[in-house]
């Protein structure tokens, strides 16, 4: 969809403040009146934006073991974030922190997405998980690979996929 499209582009090359739907139309080549009719205001526009460009979905769990099952979603996770755009997350969370109805959505959104990632994981392996795993998983794997992609640039490679399973989430997640 070429509004959403547009949206995503603009984003990027000039974050959230200075997003504007005439830009949108522009771009797009929809009228500002159509934009409006679909989405109520600049966050939503956003969000439906980001939504609709959500990656595949996690893989189920299919190994013998936990380590192998988290071993799996870390590295299917860290593949949907490296094949983010940098600026345009950048900007996401810029927009998030002075718009209270577009970090509402994007809250609303990324918590789907978290418990869609989780459930396969937590229906498998329940018995083995602490109270809460689901959630701390989504939150300490999508933050160190960030970190790593974003602020020390490096790759997530085989060997800092098993330091992340290994040294940080097992050791996190298990029911002791």
């Amino acid at each position: 969809m070429a509004i959403l499209d547009a949206t995503l582009s603009l984003l990027t090359e000039v974050g959230y403040e200075q997003l504007s739907m005439e830009a949108v139309a522009g771009r797009s080549g929809a009228a500002k009146t159509t934009i409006y009719r679909r989405y109520r205001d600049k966050a939503a526009l956003v969000a439906a934006a980001v939504e609709r460009r959500a990656p595949a979905k996690p893989p189920q769990p299919a190994g013998e073991s936990l380590r192998e099952n988290v071993r799996s979603l870390a590295a299917w996770l860290a593949q949907s974030i490296s094949e983010q755009d940098v600026g345009l997350l950048g900007a996401v969370f810029a927009g998030m922190r002075n718009d209270a109805q577009l970090a509402q959505a994007m809250r609303q959104i990324l918590r789907r997405d978290q418990t869609a990632m989780t459930d396969g994981l937590v229906r498998q392996a329940a018995e083995q998980l602490a109270p809460g795993a689901a959630p701390l998983f989504a939150e300490v794997a999508s933050a160190m690979i960030v970190q790593r992609i974003v602020v020390v640039g490096g790759p997530c490679d085989a060997a800092f996929l098993a330091h992340l399973v290994d040294d940080i989430l097992l050791p996190l997640l298990r029911h002791t």
